[in-house]
This record gives C-alpha cells, sequence and structure tokens, in this order.
C-alpha cells in the first residue's frame, strides 16, 4: 500500500515521482509529414509566430479578442461558422514539443468552449446510425379495424371503381386479395414513410459532415486533454466524461477515428479521473453510470484494434491508482487478468508494455488481486519470458520481476510459484540487473520458518 500511495501522490504508474507520460497518436493514424508542414506554413503566413502559430495555447490578445465569437460559432450549428471554429481550435491545439508561451490563455478555460464542443459530438451521436443498417418492420395498428383510414397500408385502399384493393392489418376488412380486379396493378409506390430522411432530416452527405465536425472537435478535445491547466478542469468536468465514455462504449458501431480520440483523451485524464462524479450532483447529460464506465473499457479491451486494448490497458493501470475507483473495478479483476495476460502472449511490444504495467498497478491493490492473478493461467509463464526475452524496454522487465515479488509476498501463493524456482535462480545469475529482485524471491519462498515443506518439495521433488 506504500508503492501504492506513492503512486497515487506521483500521479504515474509504479510509484514514480513524475507525472504519467502523454500518449501520442498511434502509428498511421495520422496525416502525411507534407501536409502538417502545410497547414503550419499557412498558420506562419496568416500571422506573426508571436501572435497565434500552432500551439495549445492562443495569446491573450486573441482570446479576448475572438473567444466568444469561437463559442458562439459553435453554438451556431451553421455549416461556414461550425467549419471556421473547427479550423481554426484545429491549428491552435496543436503544440510542438518546443512550443512555449508564457503570455497565453488556456483554451479549455474559455468560459463554454468545452461544452460547446461537447454538443457538436451531441448533435453526431443524436443522428448516428449504425454502419450496417438494417430497418426493421413496424407493426402498425392505427384504425385495423376500420375500412379506410389513410394511414399505414390501406394509403392504397381504394381503386377505381371504389373497391377495397388490399386487406387491412386488423380482422374488420372483409374484402380479400382474391377479390381484386384483374385490371388493377398490385405494385406499391414507395414507403417513403419507413425512410429516415424527410424533410427535416439530413441527407448521406449531410451526415457525413456532421461526422466529420464531431471528429474534428473530438480531436480538439484530445489536443486539451495534454495540456496540464486542462486536465483538472475537464476530470471534473461530467459532461466531457460523458460524451467521451458514450464513445468508447459504442466502438463496434461509432467512427474509428471518433473512438480513438476518446480513448487517448480518458487515458490522459485518468490521474485525476475518480468514477464517482457519474453518481455526483453534477448535471448529467448522458446516463452514464460508474459500471457501465467500466464495461465499456472492458468492451474495448477484448477489441482486435491494438491501439484501443493497449490504450484500454494502460487505463485501468491508471484507474486502480485511485483507491476511490477499487469498487468499481475489483469486480472484473477475474476478466481483466485474463485479458491482461493474454496481451502480454502478443509479439506486439507495446501492447506487453501496457499488459505489465496495468498487472503492476493491480498487483499492488490487494491480497485478493494478487491470488488471483498467481492462479491465472499462464500468468507467471509471460511475466518470465518478458523478463527472459527481454523486452526492450527495461522499465517493463524491472515491472514484470516486481510483479512476481509481490506474488510471492502471500503465502498462499508459494506453493505455486515453487515450481518456477530453478527459472528464478537461473535469472538470479545470468542477469545482473534485476538479481536482487529474484534473490528477495527466493529467499520468500524458501527460508521462511514455514516453508521448510514447501522447500523439501522443490528440492527433492516430493
Amino acid at each position: 500500500m506504500q508503492k501504492r500511495e506513492q503512486s497515487k501522490l506521483g500521479g504515474g504508474a509504479g510509484g514514480a515521482a513524475a507525472p504519467p507520460a502523454k500518449r501520442g497518436r498511434p502509428f498511421g493514424s495520422t496525416s502525411s509529414n507534407a501536409a502538417a508542414a502545410a497547414a503550419a506554413a499557412a498558420a506562419d503566413t496568416a500571422a506573426p509566430s508571436t501572435l497565434l502559430g500552432p500551439s495549445l495555447h492562443v495569446h491573450s490578445s486573441f482570446a479576448d479578442q475572438n473567444n466568444k465569437r469561437i463559442v458562439l460559432a459553435l453554438q451556431s450549428g451553421l455549416k461556414s461558422e461550425l467549419t471556421w471554429a473547427l479550423n481554426t481550435l484545429t491549428l491552435l491545439s496543436f503544440k510542438e514539443k518546443d512550443d512555449f508561451r508564457k503570455d497565453s490563455t488556456a483554451l479549455a478555460k474559455i468560459p463554454g468552449l468545452l461544452d460547446a464542443l461537447l454538443q457538436v459530438i451531441d448533435d453526431w451521436r443524436d443522428i448516428a446510425l449504425s454502419k450496417e443498417l438494417i430497418k426493421e418492420p413496424r407493426v402498425r395498428t392505427l384504425g385495423a379495424n376500420s375500412m379506410v383510414t389513410g394511414f399505414g397500408h390501406e394509403y392504397e385502399a381504394l381503386g377505381s371503381n371504389g373497391g377495397l384493393l388490399h386487406s387491412g392489418l386488423g380482422s374488420g376488412s372483409s374484402v380479400t386479395e382474391s377479390s381484386t380486379p384483374n385490371n388493377v396493378t398490385k405494385s406499391r409506390p414507395s414507403e417513403w414513410w419507413l425512410d429516415e430522411d424527410g424533410l427535416f432530416n439530413l441527407d448521406e452527405e449531410g451526415r457525413a459532415e456532421k461526422q466529420q465536425c464531431a471528429v474534428a472537435a473530438s480531436n480538439i478535445i484530445r489536443n486539451f486533454s495534454f495540456m496540464p491547466e486542462n486536465e483538472m478542469i475537464m476530470a471534473q468536468h461530467r459532461h466531457c466524461l460523458e460524451t467521451v465514455f458514450q464513445c468508447i462504449e459504442d466502438y463496434v458501431t461509432e467512427d474509428e477515428e471518433l473512438v480513438t480520440n476518446a480513448l487517448e483523451t480518458i487515458v490522459n485524464l485518468a490521474p485525476y479521473l475518480d468514477l464517482r462524479i457519474f453518481s455526483s450532483s453534477k448535471p448529467s447529460y448522458i446516463k452514464i453510470t460508474e459500471i457501465r464506465a467500466v464495461q465499456a473499457i472492458m468492451g474495448v479491451l477484448g477489441s482486435t484494434v491494438k491501439a484501443w486494448h493497449c490504450a484500454a490497458a494502460e487505463l485501468l493501470g491508471r484507474l486502480i491508482i485511485n483507491p476511490d475507483n477499487g469498487p468499481f473495478l475489483l469486480n472484473f479483476v477475474p476478466q481483466i487478468h485474463k485479458r491482461l495476460v493474454d496481451l502480454m502472449s502478443l509479439p506486439a511490444l507495446d501492447a506487453q508494455a501496457a499488459a505489465v504495467g496495468a498487472l503492476y498497478n493491480l498487483a499492488e491493490v490487494n491480497m485478493d488481486c494478487r491470488l488471483k492473478l498467481a492462479s491465472e493461467r499462464w500468468a507467471i509463464d509471460r511475466l518470465l519470458k518478458v523478463i527472459k526475452a527481454p523486452h526492450p524496454v527495461p522499465e517493463v522487465c524491472r515491472k514484470a520481476a516486481m510483479i512476481l515479488e509481490s506474488l510471492v509476498s502471500e503465502p498462499q501463493n508459494r506453493a505455486l510459484l515453487l515450481a518456477y524456482e530453478n527459472a528464478f535462480a537461473e535469472i538470479l545469475f545470468s542477469d545482473a540487473r534485476y538479481s536482487d529482485t529474484f534473490a528477495r524471491i527466493l529467499y520468500e519462498l524458501t527460508s521462511r520458518p514455514n516453508n521448510k515443506v514447501a522447500a523439501a518439495r522443490g528440492v527433492w521433488g516430493m
């Protein structure tokens, strides 16, 4: 628990004092360098570098003159105004590594800006359709026992001779199809009342434009989350968290870029996130509960997209650092352990690193987590494989060794770990970087007074 408290104070995984590193865009999801260079050149020619330019901060003079205009443009819903505001914020929210300005104002602190961006995403979520839209038949019973009502199938009820051409939906219609005159065509006009596109609805082109606006808004919010001054504001903004988790929850049918932006946003905010905000007295726009939020993370954790399940693993590892999130996450520990152990078997090195980092924090939570992890099939084997391979990042190997040390600290686990005594001894004598850790592991296994029977079994094969 001491390590866990240090981790919480430090804000990073593994008890490090430095805050957790921000996650960048996954490989292959960004545009070409030429396009980025062209956008930067256009921004430089439009205004002096000391005034505007690509940065997450804007100069105070710009904020005073244009912040209200940007918010009003986002709230207007007009295509031209919305496009201008999103393009402006996209440029302003981009930040180079060496770009720093003292005289600046955080964009997320502009009144109403974050809510206006979230409204753009919510507008798309309200009209979003599944990738494979299937229109299910709907039962229509209005006027079923009447001859002609003008609703439903009876819009074509009367022919040239005034007779009923089709029977109604109920038993009140006495004319059958056999009484239909031969000279009447049975072809039915287009069922326009079943179509979603109407006078007040958007066509496919309009939907695509709304979707692009939502993705652009999510990208801006993602950029906000990289700024330290915005983290606490966004982590305590219930509407922001509800919108982000809803996008993650619908990862199967939602736009991939929107899901990726939402995941990166919530991973950046995770060290400051308290899931109890979903049951707080703050105004709620989307009914997201704590359990529903965790289930959304678990869904993405089981996805086949590497960037998504790596982000979900990292997110779980950061959320568990806060003890207040424990009651909502501990119910899913068996599922989490199983999936993280599977991720360690993947050849992708970043998936292994994310899994080990999450397991390191989970192993520090309580005894139950350590017992369940030790009994998970292949868990110890794959932790040893990460060390023996070895993983190119020494910190990942060190955390894997520390997980094994945490597991052996529980007396109930020692019988399971004693089967790996030879493997522990091999690493002890072959790798000086982890010799101290495995020396402590072997000491716990064999040198405790209550372990004499277990030690005899390990030495003599009893």
